[in-house]
């Protein structure tokens, strides 16, 4: 049975690696972007490499974008297999707490807090059917009370609501062979990152991978960077 997998803001970055890594592991993967002509793209370019890759638009901070895309894959798939919340922004860096402005800390919350959130409401009750799912949520080591510092709060305050997600969700469908984790893809070389970063996004996508792959004894509710589990 092939494994039905979402991977959000997929359209470039360590998104798009990650589609193209979990499509080489054999599953189908539904890559979701909020601009269709860039998401079009992205998924024709990996269907040129023989990868199995549909693409779809997503707005995560739209409820009615998430619920409209829950209701197509239940029409065609009858399942979701594979959650990967990557989607995010990164608006910013280095500004103190006391001047972030309300328009950038309310989109940062929107899209790394409030859209997994959504997604997850939405897709786990379909997993929880099938007994079976795997959750991986794209955080940071910014969002880590063991490195918590100064400046950057929007960002950082948005990954540390999403370890705590992570967390309660993990704690709440036990049973079920569903498992939830948070990870770090390090500083990666991407659009985000900026062209200093020292890794690739072939190696920041590599742990995404082994977290949505893994199998039923597999870690849940755990924070990890490069397979190694890092504090919370």
């Amino acid at each position: 049975m092939t494994r039905i997998a979402l991977v959000t803001g997929a359209n470039r970055g360590i998104g798009f690696e990650a589609c193209r890594q979990l499509a080489q592991q054999g599953l189908h993967v539904i890559l979701t972007s909020r601009d269709v002509a860039k998401g079009q793209a992205a998924a024709k370019a990996l269907r040129e490499e023989g990868l199995d890759i549909s693409a779809h638009q997503l707005d995560v901070t739209d409820v009615d974008s998430v619920m409209a895309l829950q209701a197509e894959i239940e029409v065609i798939f009858g399942r979701l297999d594979v959650l990967v919340n990557n989607a995010g922004v990164y608006l910013d860096e280095a500004v103190s707490i006391f001047d972030v402005s309300l328009e950038v800390w309310w989109l940062t919350q929107a899209v790394n807090f409030y859209g997994p959130l959504y997604l997850c409401r939405a897709f786990i009750p379909m997993m929880q059917l099938k007994g079976y799912g795997r959750i991986v949520n794209v955080s940071s080591g910014y969002g880590s009370m063991d490195e918590m510092d100064g400046y950057t709060a929007a960002y950082r305050i948005s990954k540390l609501a999403l370890n705590a997600l992570t967390r309660i969700i993990a704690s709440e469908i036990t049973g079920h062979n569903i498992k939830i984790n948070s990870m770090c893809p390090g500083w990666v070389h991407t659009a985000m990152g900026g062209p200093a970063a020292p890794k690739s996004p072939t190696a920041g996508a590599d742990t995404i991978t082994w977290l949505a792959t893994l199998p039923d004894d597999g870690p849940t509710g755990s924070f990890f960077r490069d397979r190694q589990p890092i504090p919370w």
